[in-house]
């Protein structure tokens, strides 16, 4: 009877909102319900936001990892000049985690896709799912949380005083519907950043003029159609192994002209995943996004899977096909001259349904002049058929792969020069960001953006090509994203996450896989729940280091789940017990890393010179800090010499500790014990240990090391800036000609990732 009931005034509520008489109020509104949307619904979630609506316009979560057909991940780094994955940590981490659950429930093995491009690889179905399992228990009765609404797109955003204050939605498919949802908050994850859109808060889509952000790749101006130059969307049909003859119909536009390039490339190689990803035995059309092998694996017929994610069927968002033009023109003058994401829902159908259809040709043409020209071979595409786990009509995915969408106009937008390596071999950027929120690195990472037409003739078929300095050849470095690159510049009560964050084109190509977009939504939601909790707008979080302090330590930790890697380390994993220290440490510039190596190395021993120009940034940071002395320009040891670019910091240490003046060496590469650390804490009169004396000669490894300075550091306190006293509008608080808002180094007056404080006065410019 109960159950009835409920489910009537299920029904009863489902009409009221149909019919525009219902306004929903929340404490958090989510606007998508990607990767991205759901980690942010997760954290806020976990953080004690009560009441949290996210609307979808489509039944499935998940983002890339099922709606976009994105099963295989690409997540791979250059570490000692191989391809390996990025380190996995927070929420993606917690994903593939259950991912590989999954597979080894299935299929017996956790990677059973032997992808040429990734370890990891999921089926889409599986994939909706376990989000659906992930985030259930936010969504279930008991807790309800977490209120989800499908079927329903964005349409009129209010704003009032500066403020987002509520989203009114039409229900897909029936625009006389409304949905109207009030909320203290609201998040922006939506494919094409529509609420940011319809609010008036600022964006940027397309290339980024040089005269902008002055980005060694951006163009000085844009030609021809080079308003609408984006990252191409793909749709990418799933395949299945069918063991007989399953060739597609035609396509309407297929011509082998179109693929006149494809016939350079290897279709299909016996690989079985040897030499680990990105290893050249393995390269091929087939192989690249593999998501079961069974044939390497003894796997029942029937199960082998692929997806397709090439270039030769990438669409182009410039440069449209003329009878694309023409339906555009149809639907408003001057239509085809937009940037997709100023194009309406119905203009956007023009556009897909094309993209569509070349993803078909694509796969006609590996059916038949691809096969015949290759020969037959057992994973022929001919013996592939389009799989049914989407329950689309066309068995295609139901949304693109958008690489690359709106980004936001935000209080920080990250740049080229922020991020890009000056050698082929990632290792720390040249900013590292005092208010990061996680690390990230990949290459700048363009798809063809413009197409060659036969003859030049727009109505003829086409082969997407590369323009400009927009390619696949340039790489960034690790880095971190500022939590300042969620904010939007001018507009309170709303916050951007997925795609639509503070970025250029340029770092948008690069910024933009599974894991990274999910870190994007955990950050996001770890905002929201600071800025209800303190009653603050996020811009006042972002503009308060005490503040960001406590954000990073949240997302060190986690919240019920993995901590995120800000500091991206490629040999730090959240089970480390000092994961918080090694993050946060070095993010403070406490501890330095070695600008040539990745590894923190935890169980190396710490040297003489790294254990005394650590507690001299450890005093500098905090609270209790001591002034720089005067120090003679001569040096003070015999063994670092005056050009030492520790001689400085050295020479201040033991003048602090008065050392022996007698004593002439210091020893800087010999390794320091449990009891020097203790003696020089005590010399320093700073915290101490008695855990330190009884083994006094044990050597100190760095994980030892960054435990005991990161106890210290919290008991003392950080030493910060006044809330208010900088990120102000016509601002520049360290003096070094970059206003706040276009200073990624707001501390730093030379730029050298160095907050000035840690650095003795010489050093400064």
């Amino acid at each position: 009877m109960a159950r009835g009931l409920l489910i009537l005034l299920l029904l009863c509520i489902t009409s009221s909102i149909a019919h525009g008489k219902e306004t929903i109020h929340a404490d958090l509104l989510i606007v998508g319900g990607d990767e991205s949307g759901c980690a942010a619904a997760v954290q806020a979630a976990r953080l004690g936001v009560k009441r949290i609506v996210l609307v979808n316009d489509i039944e499935w979560l998940g983002g890339q990892f099922c709606t976009q057909g994105i099963g295989p991940m690409d997540e791979w780094t250059i570490v000692d000049g191989k391809r390996v994955s990025f380190p996995r940590s927070g929420a993606f981490l917690e994903i593939i985690e259950r991912i590989r659950d999954h597979n080894r429930r299935t299929y017996g093995i956790a990677t059973p896709g032997n992808a040429w491009c990734g370890t990891e690889t999921i089926e889409p179905k599986a994939a909706s799912r376990i989000f659906e399992e992930w985030m259930a228990p936010y969504t279930d009765e008991g807790s309800n949380q977490i209120e989800i609404f499908r079927g329903w797109r964005p349409k009129i955003v209010q704003v009032n005083d500066g403020k987002v204050t509520a989203v009114e939605f039409s229900k897909v498919g029936d625009a006389d519907s409304s949905l109207r949802i009030e909320a203290t908050l609201t998040v922006d994850s939506s494919d094409w950043g529509d609420v940011i859109r319809l609010s008036g808060a600022g964006y940027m889509a397309g290339p980024d003029l040089k005269s902008r952000f002055n980005e060694p790749s951006a163009p000085e101006l844009l030609e021809e159609g080079g308003q609408q130059e984006m990252n191409p969307i793909s749709w990418c049909p799933l395949l299945r192994e069918a063991g007989s003859d399953s060739t597609i119909k035609r396509p309407m536009r297929y011509d082998l002209r179109s693929f006149e390039d494809a016939k350079k490339v290897k279709i299909w190689v016996d690989w079985d995943g040897h030499g680990g990803i990105y290893n050249s035995a393995g390269w091929c059309v087939y192989t690249h996004r593999r998501i079961i092998d069974r044939y390497h694996s003894g796997f029942a017929p029937g199960t082998e899977a692929t997806i397709l994610n090439w270039p030769a069927h990438d669409y182009a968002l410039s440069t449209l096909p003329q009878h694309v033009v023409d339906a555009l023109e149809r639907s408003e003058t001057g239509a085809s001259k937009k940037n997709i994401v100023d194009m309406s829902f119905e203009q956007k159908q023009i556009v897909f349904e094309d993209a569509k259809q070349r993803a078909l040709e694509f796969l006609y043409w590996l059916q038949t002049d691809a096969h015949e020209r290759v020969g037959d071979f057992p994973q022929s595409f001919r013996y592939m058929k389009l799989a049914e786990d989407y329950g689309t009509d066309d068995r295609l995915p139901p949304k693109p792969y958008v690489r690359e969408g709106l980004r936001l106009e935000a209080m920080y937008i990250t740049r080229e020069s922020d991020v890009r390596t000056e050698v082929e071999r990632p290792l720390w950027a040249k900013t590292m960001v005092p208010d990061g929120v996680f690390g990230w690195q990949f290459n700048m990472d363009f798809h063809p953006t413009r197409r060659v037409f036969v003859d030049r003739d727009p109505s003829k078929p086409w082969q997407g090509k590369h323009h400009g300095t927009r390619n696949w050849n340039a790489f960034t470095d690790r880095s971190m994203f500022p939590i300042r690159g969620l904010v939007p510049v001018k507009l309170n009560g709303l916050l951007g996450c997925s795609k639509n964050i503070g970025v250029t084109s340029m770092v948008q190509s690069a910024l933009r896989l599974h894991g990274q977009m999910m870190h994007v939504g955990t950050a996001t939601g770890t905002l929201v729940a600071m800025s209800l909790r303190d009653k603050l707008e996020p811009r006042a979080i972002a503009s308060s280091m005490k503040r960001i302090r406590d954000l990073q330590r949240v997302m060190v930790r986690g919240a019920g789940g993995h901590g995120t890697l800000i500091w991206p380390w490629h040999d730090v994993a959240p089970g480390d017990l000092h994961f918080e220290a090694a993050n946060i440490l070095t993010i403070l510039g406490i501890w330095r890393p070695d600008p040539g190596s990745l590894y923190f190395s935890p169980h190396q021993p710490v040297s003489r010179r790294q254990l005394a120009t650590s507690l001299v940034r450890l005093n500098r940071a905090t609270t209790v800090r001591k002034e720089w002395p005067q120090l003679s320009p001569n040096a003070r040891f015999s063994d670092i010499p005056a050009d030492d670019p520790d001689r400085e910091v050295v020479d201040a240490f033991s003048t602090w500790t008065a050392m022996n003046s007698k004593v002439s060496e210091f020893r800087p590469d010999e390794a320091a014990t449990w009891g020097l650390l203790h003696e020089w804490l005590e010399a320093m009169q700073m915290p101490n240990f008695s855990s330190l004396l009884p083994k006094r000669n044990n050597v100190l490894t760095r994980a030892e090391c960054v435990d005991y300075l990161d106890r210290i550091f919290r008991q003392c306190g950080e030493a910060l800036p006044p809330d208010g006293d900088w990120l102000q509008p016509g601002g520049d608080h360290d003096q070094d000609g970059k206003g706040d808002f276009d200073d990624p180094l707001p501390f730093d007056r030379d730029n050298n990732s160095v907050p000035d404080h840690l650095q003795p006065p010489a050093f400064r410019s």
